[in-house]
């Protein structure tokens, strides 16, 4: 499992030269000249995710769906998400994360399948869980890749700040994979 904060983020994105308002650019136009299709789970995000690809012309070659799967009960009826994880680990987790992007890449035949789970806040964070917390999930062919982002450090620490940088770095996970 990779981790990194909203800082380290920034930094890498400015190493690589990506401008983060483009990263969805990047993403379809990737997909497009390697003819392969991403579908999405999002919990945290709510559809951000999708909503930056298909703001994309030609996404609709490349993207198959995007579930905003906010429940837990959507997690486990649509998309396969076992009810003893949620039970032992609760949905804001690794394992949870990698469900719902092996999930969605199932049901929707996509070569990926990248999902978001995490708390964006103002309300919900814990101790072991705070606000800013998000876990990102990659699955491609038979392997699943998962980033922990420790966003409690996104100025100002809000729930559009943290969804947003989460959507950033799910869109980059995905560019790099596929670069």
């Amino acid at each position: 499992m990779f981790e990194i904060n909203a800082e380290k983020f920034i930094n890498l994105l400015a190493k690589e030269g990506i401008n983060p308002k483009k990263l969805q650019d990047l993403v379809v136009r990737r997909l497009s000249e390697l003819s392969k299709t991403v579908a999405t789970a999002e919990s945290c995000t709510g559809g951000l995710i999708s909503k930056r690809i298909t703001e994309v012309s030609g996404a609709s070659n490349v993207f198959e769906c995007g579930v905003c799967s906010y429940s837990n009960g959507i997690k486990r009826r649509l998309l396969g998400v076992k009810g003893e994880t949620l039970a032992a680990v609760g949905a804001v987790s690794p394992a949870v994360a990698a469900q719902m992007a092996e999930g969605v890449r199932e049901i929707s035949n996509a070569d990926f399948g990248l999902s978001t789970t995490g708390i964006a806040g103002p309300t919900g964070g814990t101790k072991e869980k705070p606000v800013g917390l998000v876990y990102i999930a990659l699955s491609y062919g038979g392997a699943t890749e998962i980033v922990k982002a420790s966003l409690s450090d996104v100025k100002p620490l809000d729930r559009e700040n943290v969804r947003r940088e989460a959507s950033d770095i799910a869109l980059w996970l995905l560019l790099n994979k596929i670069r």
